[in-house]
C-alpha cells in the first residue's frame, strides 16, 4: 500500500512529467534552423546515455540483459525489436514535427482519443473486461471522429498516428515481453544509427548552425528536458496506483493543448463538434477514475476502523 508521502510525491512528479512534456512541445519551436528529424535525432542521441544510466542506478538492467540474452537464443527476434523501435521513433518523430509545422493541436487530440483507443485495444485484442463508463465513451468519442472523417476541414493523420500508433506500439512490446523500462531502452539505443543520421542531415542548414554555442544550449536544454520529463514519469509511476497514474495522464495532452494554442494555431469551426465529443468522452473516464479512488479510499478507512 502508497504511503501518503509516496502519493504526494507520485502526484508532484507525475504533474511535473506532464509540464516538462509540454514545454518540450514548445522548446522545440526555438531551435531553429534544425528540422524535426535533427531535433528527434539530438532527442534520441542525449536521452539513450542518461536512461541506460538511470537503468543501471535502479537496478533494472537485468531487464536488458534478459532481451539481449532471448535475441541470442532467436535472432529472429531482432527484426522485431528494430519494428518496435521504429514504432516508437515514428510517435518520438511525430512530437517533435507536429508544433514546428502548425500541427500541435492535431496530436494533442490523439493524445486525447488515446485512452479510448487503449481501451479498445485491451477490450478486442487481450480480451479485457469493459465496464459501461467505458462502452459510453467510446461511444461519445467515436461522434467525434466520425466528424473528424466527415466534416473536419481536412484529416488530421498526425491525430490518428498518435491514437492508433501507440496502441500498436504497446501491443507489439507486450507480445515482444519487452513492456519494461528496459524495453524502451532497446528500441531508442536501436535508433541510435537512424537519430546520428538525421543529426548530420543539412537540409536547412542545421549542421552548419551548430557552429553557434547558443544553439549548442539550446540543443543541450532539450536533452535536459526530455531526461528530466521522463525521470519524472517512471518516480511517479511507481507511487501512484495504476488509476490514479492513468488519470494524472490527461493533464498533459491539455497542457499541449494550450501550446499549440500560444503558438498561433486555432480550432476550426468544423473540429469543434470532434473536440467536445472527445472532451466529454475523457470527462467520463476521469468520473469512473475519481469514483474508483473514492471507493478504494473508504474501503480503506473502513478497514482502519475495525477492530
Amino acid at each position: 500500500m502508497k504511503t501518503e508521502t509516496e502519493h504526494h510525491a507520485g502526484v508532484g512528479y507525475s504533474l511535473a512529467a506532464s509540464s516538462l512534456f509540454a514545454v518540450m512541445y514548445y522548446y522545440v519551436t526555438l531551435l531553429t534552423p534544425l528540422d524535426a528529424q535533427q531535433i528527434y535525432g539530438w532527442r534520441i542521441l542525449l536521452t539513450a546515455p542518461f536512461l541506460a544510466a538511470f537503468l543501471v542506478l535502479t537496478d533494472q538492467w537485468r531487464d536488458v540483459v534478459e532481451i539481449w540474452q532471448r535475441v541470442r537464443a532467436k535472432p529472429a527476434l531482432a527484426l522485431l525489436l528494430v519494428l518496435s523501435a521504429f514504432l516508437l521513433g515514428l510517435q518520438l518523430w511525430v512530437f517533435m514535427w507536429a508544433p514546428i509545422h502548425g500541427y500541435g493541436l492535431d496530436v494533442s487530440l490523439g493524445f486525447f482519443l488515446l485512452p479510448l483507443t487503449m481501451v479498445l485495444t485491451g477490450r478486442f485484442v487481450f480480451r479485457e473486461s469493459i465496464s459501461r463508463f467505458q462502452v459510453t465513451a467510446c461511444a461519445v468519442a467515436a461522434v467525434g471522429v466520425v466528424n473528424e472523417l466527415l466534416f473536419a476541414p481536412h484529416v488530421s493523420w498526425p491525430t490518428f498516428v498518435v491514437a492508433l500508433g501507440y496502441p500498436v506500439y504497446f501491443v507489439l512490446r507486450r507480445a515482444l515481453r519487452t513492456d519494461n523500462l528496459g524495453g524502451m531502452w532497446i528500441d531508442m539505443a536501436i535508433s541510435v544509427p537512424a537519430g546520428l543520421a538525421f543529426v548530420l542531415t543539412d537540409a536547412h542548414g542545421g549542421t552548419e548552425a551548430m557552429h553557434d554555442w547558443r544553439l549548442w544550449l539550446l540543443v543541450l536544454g532539450l536533452g535536459c528536458i526530455s531526461s528530466a520529463g521522463l525521470t519524472c514519469m517512471f518516480m511517479a509511476s511507481h507511487r501512484l496506483n495504476l488509476a490514479l497514474f492513468g488519470l494524472l495522464s490527461y493533464v498533459e495532452p491539455v497542457l499541449l493543448v494550450v501550446v499549440a494554442l500560444l503558438l498561433g494555431e486555432r480550432i476550426a469551426p468544423g473540429q469543434w463538434t470532434t473536440y467536445v465529443s472527445i472532451w466529454a468522452a475523457i470527462l467520463i473516464l476521469v468520473a469512473e477514475g475519481v469514483g474508483a479512488l473514492l471507493r478504494r479510499r473508504h474501503r480503506i478507512e473502513h478497514q482502519r476502523v475495525l477492530p
